[in-house]
């Protein structure tokens, strides 16, 4: 039996790399329970494929099914608000810098382009993210708490044409078909264990979809800071990484959450795409957890070379069976094979098969 805990490590961060079919999704499922059972962390998911909400319904979890419809896994109506702020922020860092930084980096999403936001533009909406949160910081009733109309409202206030056209690019997601973000949060975000089922989401609301779910994250870990961990596990990470905005906002993530009581899980099979990313190398330094099972010729060679990792011990992910490969924690490596019993209920809630 292997046991570490990923908080003694300096920087408990970690990845779990795989082919289809290694059994990532399982390993990641296996430790979000384990962390469930056995210690008070707050876990939050987000899932681009829909596989975790049964293990998360058996567990009484939370699951928020992000869709353009707006509605979740019941019929009834699901909202997540981008607005939202947490005011419990330490006192080095301003909670609305924080939310306009996001909000820029959403806006930036939105509007798109090579050059993506000019200085004007930037400066037009971080004054008009100020005004906006005026009197929900002046009296912080949860029923105040502006939603992106507002800030488009705001926006249209402005006299810079700047502010004309990125209102008219907020459009769509305001009062035209794909405003599902333009509504107060009506769902418990704050369960101990958070699915963001974002599988519906097509592919203009995806990339946005997983930019708020980092920034719901980022105010659960401003939360719990002091009190306990917050894990973080992301499918599908690749993704994340391909948009400049979402993987600028990853790399803080990986760069800060140790300082936050955060730890970070990306997971991914598309291992071609991640170490195509700019920003991978900042992620590969502040990871000193990694769970690597079978991989694919070419990718075993990038990896062996980034990792350093030996002809023999590059054996241990070479055509290997499901649920086999290699742990690295910290500066130690170790082969491991989970054999797990198939024929228990937990199976069953944890496999995709």
């Amino acid at each position: 039996m292997i046991l570490c805990d990923r908080k003694q490590l300096k920087n408990p961060n970690g990845l779990i790399l795989g082919t289809p079919g290694s059994g990532k999704s399982f390993a990641a499922k296996r430790e979000m329970t384990n962390a469930f059972l056995i210690t008070d962390d707050d876990i939050i998911i987000c899932d681009p494929e829909a596989e975790y909400f049964s293990l998360v319904q058996r567990l009484d979890g939370q699951v928020i099914r992000l869709s353009p419809t707006g509605k979740g896994i019941d019929g009834k109506p699901q909202y997540v608000n981008p607005m939202d702020i947490n005011l419990n922020y330490s006192e080095d860092d301003s909670p609305l810098a924080l939310k306009s930084d996001f909000i820029l980096s959403l806006c930036e999403l939105v509007i798109g382009g090579k050059e993506g936001l000019q200085p004007v533009d930037k400066t037009v909406i971080d004054r008009a993210v100020r005004n906006v949160y005026r009197p929900f910081l002046a009296d912080p009733d949860p029923e105040k708490m502006p939603i992106l109309g507002d800030l488009y409202d705001e926006l249209l206030k402005q006299p810079e044409p700047e502010a004309a056209r990125i209102a008219a690019a907020l459009e769509l997601y305001v009062n035209g078909s794909l405003n599902v973000f333009n509504h107060q949060t009506n769902v418990d975000i704050h369960n101990r264990l958070v699915c963001f089922d974002i599988k519906e989401l097509g592919k203009q609301l995806k990339k946005i979809g997983m930019l708020i779910v980092q920034d719901q994250v980022w105010n659960r870990v401003t939360i719990n800071r002091g009190i306990k961990s917050t894990r973080y596990y992301i499918d599908e990470f690749h993704l994340l990484l391909k948009e400049e905005q979402t993987a600028a906002y990853s790399v803080e993530i990986w760069k800060r959450f140790r300082k936050w009581g955060g730890i970070p899980s990306g997971i991914t099979q598309n291992i071609k795409d991640l170490l195509a990313s700019r920003e991978i190398e900042n992620i590969f330094e502040n990871s000193d957890f990694i769970l690597m099972l079978n991989q694919a010729a070419g990718d075993r060679q990038i990896l062996a070379k980034q990792l350093n990792i030996s002809p023999y011990q590059l054996s241990y992910v070479t055509n290997s069976g499901e649920g086999e490969g290699l742990l690295f924690y910290g500066t130690t490596i170790i082969p491991f094979k989970d054999k797990f019993d198939k024929n228990l209920k937990l199976y069953s809630l944890m496999t995709t098969k």
